[in-house]
């Protein structure tokens, strides 16, 4: 133990720092992916390639939203959308750290406002409003700033008369918000409705995790739900569940279909022309 301590000292002491440098030639730490279904280790450039599903598994990790929207609109090429502002921390929420501290920590984390991101472009030719719920903010939560986004996506494809899309991941509703947080529920709610009055198709794509109010709310209102394989859907965590009732979460639920991440283009681009009568057409 003693030599071992003598050997630490010599490196850190004597060993000139771009010596260390040489010397230690760390690997990036996301280098390698361990999958939590098989236990492998894979190569992060393969999984990334492979639209982050493990090759080996089929375990469908988080999608970040860049590679999801690319990977479904024609060539990739999309319209980003504006988002409506929404007030900051209403209720001048504190727990470890201010709350409006937090919103600029996950900003500047993700280069995202919140937590939904808007996008306009074709699929097989077809228009098509999408949203896409990111999980690395704030764990998808159900804010004002979200709220205000799917209502504005859903006025969008109104407006233009084309179907919408969300692909949801969340935690639930942000407690940081109250019951502003849980307004947001009969608002998207009642946006959603206003494309079934126009008989606009919303689909609905449920990834792991869709928890909580968003599950209660424009989560499950659509048209056409499909989840993706292994996805977690449900009102409350399976531990929660488990304690309150005594009873094991079923494996099935109330979803159309389960769709790989792989086939997701092919399917919505069939979905959406069966939907507005419409067959998809190639790009030119």
């Amino acid at each position: 133990m003693a030599n071992g301590a003598i050997r630490m000292n010599w490196y850190s002491n004597v060993v000139p720092p771009k010596i260390k440098a040489i010397l230690k030639r760390e690997a990036p730490e996301n280098l390698w992916v361990k999958c939590p279904d098989s236990g492998q280790l894979v190569f992060h450039k393969d999984i990334e390639a492979n639209l982050f599903v493990v090759p080996g598994s089929g375990y469908h990790m988080r999608c970040p939203v860049a590679t999801r929207l690319s990977s479904l609109f024609d060539d990739g090429a999309c319209e980003l959308l504006p988002t409506p502002e929404a007030p900051i921390d209403p209720l001048k929420f504190r727990d470890i750290k201010r709350y409006v501290d937090k919103l600029k920590e996950y900003r500047v984390k993700t280069g995202m406002q919140d937590a939904v991101v808007l996008a306009h472009g074709k699929l097989e030719g077809a228009p098509i409003t999408v949203a896409v719920q990111d999980f690395d903010f704030l764990g998808g939560s159900l804010g004002m700033a979200a709220g205000e986004a799917i209502v504005a996506g859903a006025d969008y494809a109104l407006a233009k008369r084309t179907p919408f899309i969300i692909f949801t991941a969340s935690g639930g509703a942000r407690m940081q918000e109250g019951m502003f947080s849980l307004m947001q529920m009969p608002r998207t709610t009642i946006a959603i409705q206003r494309l079934r009055d126009a008989q606009l198709p919303y689909i609905v794509i449920l990834t792991n995790p869709t928890t909580g109010g968003v599950t209660a709310s424009y989560a499950m209102l659509g048209d056409i739900q499909i989840a993706e394989p292994g996805a977690i859907i449900g009102f409350a965590g399976a531990r929660v569940i488990e304690q309150t009732i005594r009873e094991k979460l079923r494996d099935h639920g109330m979803v159309d279909m389960v769709v790989p991440r792989h086939q997701m283009r092919e399917t919505l681009a069939r979905l959406c022309g069966l939907l507005t009568k419409s067959p998809p057409r190639k790009a030119a």
